[in-house]
């Protein structure tokens, strides 16, 4: 029987994304960091943003709110006002230094960080918005491992619209495995993440592409 290939560590998902802004494989122009249109693009971005902001709103103290995975911060910069302290964090330097020149607030902070590799940062509530689609499971299963620190998780990801079979693995980089007619459900195997209470906050079909972006609100217990 063949054995199946390990993935060993480090992981090879800080030079793939790395590649991705380099070469604009989301679209966007050489002059500028994009992060595509699930980033963008106006019937996706406004009723998350909505969303998002009422949970942080609702909140007696402004949250400490962890982006993980915050990208060329189109959507991150909308909700910085709602924090206490925002940490947004990104694997990729360039993508990072140049978020630091473009985005400041009193409040607001950017790190270069690996979320699988490295140890995550305080906060009231971690933000993974299309992040996890990206990652290998085992990856993933590190990442989770890490949530529980928080007492909220708000997770988005792009999902086939019909049944499908969860977690298959895949190599990280630009792809998702919606190709392969799966999706991330932290719920399901390998992962079997628990909370407290999970409730889906919103879900939107995307303009441009198949399938649908699902955003889940965990509470921790």
């Amino acid at each position: 029987m063949t054995k199946k290939k390990k993935i060993k560590q480090p992981w090879p998902t800080k030079d793939a994304m790395a590649q991705i802004y380099k070469s604009n494989l989301w679209g966007g122009d050489k002059a500028t960091f994009y992060s595509g249109l699930g980033s963008h693009h106006p019937e996706v971005v406004h009723p998350y943003i909505a969303v998002v902001s009422g949970f942080l709103k609702d909140f007696e103290t402004s949250p400490v709110v962890c982006d993980l995975g915050c990208g060329d911060f189109n959507i991150g910069k909308e909700l910085v006002k709602y924090s206490e302290k925002y940490i947004a964090i990104d694997i990729v330097p360039d993508l990072i230094a140049h978020n630091k020149k473009k985005f400041r607030e009193e409040n607001l902070e950017f790190h270069v960080l690996d979320i699988a590799a490295e140890e995550l940062p305080l906060g009231d509530c971690a933000i993974l918005r299309q992040v996890l689609q990206h990652l290998s499971n085992a990856e993933i299963k590190s990442v989770v491992e890490k949530l529980y620190r928080y007492k909220y998780v708000i997770l988005t990801e792009h999902l086939p619209e019909k049944d499908f079979e969860p977690n298959k693995d895949i190599i990280s980089g630009q792809g998702i495995r919606l190709k392969i007619q799966s999706g991330v459900n932290l719920l399901a195997p390998p992962f079997k993440f628990k909370g407290k209470e999970i409730k889906q906050l919103l879900s939107v079909k995307h303009p441009d592409f198949k399938g649908v972006l699902v955003t889940t609100l965990y509470e921790i217990d």
